[in-house]
């Protein structure tokens, strides 16, 4: 392989590294490494941003890329969200709100594929103020955790403020949908 052939690369692999570390995450907070996962969280998002850069700047973005960037983002978030309320760090119910959001987006996008009405899911502005938000619950979460910072009103702050805007990043998702299934939109 040439070294423009793997720089050309570089970004899907990085963002397969991202969801490489999924089970390490799940470990370590599993095991209540809090620092070690709060310096995965930071990793992912540092290469997160690396990856997109690289892929805008250098013009790297491909369709493998297209979807694994979104992939191991989601599966990383969702999973700290589930491993933090197995441990019983966050409620369960802000757990169960994350994953039924992105459970709900992909089965209704598959079945308007399996209805032969395909739609393309559109980044909504509820919905990036809503990944902003987990985020920083996850993080501020993590990072309490990690340098035994209590969590108090900024806490319950962020809590109820994720789960305002999942719900309504939700919602907005399945009224989208409603009116494409329905033949109200494109």
């Amino acid at each position: 392989m040439s070294a423009s052939s793997l720089f050309a690369g570089l970004p899907n692999l990085i963002s397969l590294a991202r969801l490489g570390l999924v089970p390490v995450v799940i470990a370590m907070i599993a095991s209540n490494a809090w620092v070690e996962a709060f310096l995965i969280f930071v990793a992912a998002g540092v290469s997160d941003a690396v990856d997109g850069f690289l892929a805008k700047r250098f013009g790297l973005q491909t369709e493998l890329g297209a979807y694994l960037d979104p992939l191991a983002d989601k599966a990383l978030l969702i999973t700290i969200y589930v491993a933090l309320a197995v441990v019983g760090v966050l409620p369960a119910a802000i757990a169960i709100l994350v994953v039924f959001r992105d459970v709900l987006i992909i089965g209704a996008v598959i079945m308007s594929w399996l209805l032969d009405k395909p739609m393309k899911i559109r980044p909504l502005t509820v919905s990036k103020f809503n990944t902003t938000a987990q985020i920083l619950l996850a993080g501020s979460v993590l990072g309490a955790k990690a340098f035994d910072i209590h969590m108090g009103m900024w806490y319950q702050a962020l809590l109820y403020l994720a789960a305002l805007l999942t719900i309504a990043s939700t919602a907005a998702y399945l009224t989208q949908w409603m009116r494409h299934m329905d033949g109200l939109e494109n």
